[in-house]
């Protein structure tokens, strides 16, 4: 119409680049939930909160963290922190 190719604005680029990250992030939230799920069965409701309220760099370093904690008092204390 006036020459001006909807995906090629700035409003669209942000709004995928953002609907990537919040994707991205839903996925590392869904796997942490699982990984603490299989090592520390079944996750109290205010840990998975505390999980769900994590930014993505977050999510990624709890990935990485994850793998040292013996308990799940040892997460609740990271994700308090």
């Amino acid at each position: 119409m006036l020459g001006v190719n909807l995906k090629e604005t700035r409003i669209y680029q942000e709004a995928k680049l953002e609907g990537r990250q919040e994707g991205r992030q839903e996925g590392e939230q869904a796997l942490v939930l699982r990984q603490l799920t299989k090592r520390f069965g079944a996750l109290p409701d205010s840990v998975q909160a505390q999980i769900q309220d994590c930014s993505l760099e977050q999510l990624e370093l709890l990935s990485e963290a994850l793998l040292d904690f013996q308990s799940l008092d040892e997460v609740q204390a990271w994700a308090a922190a």
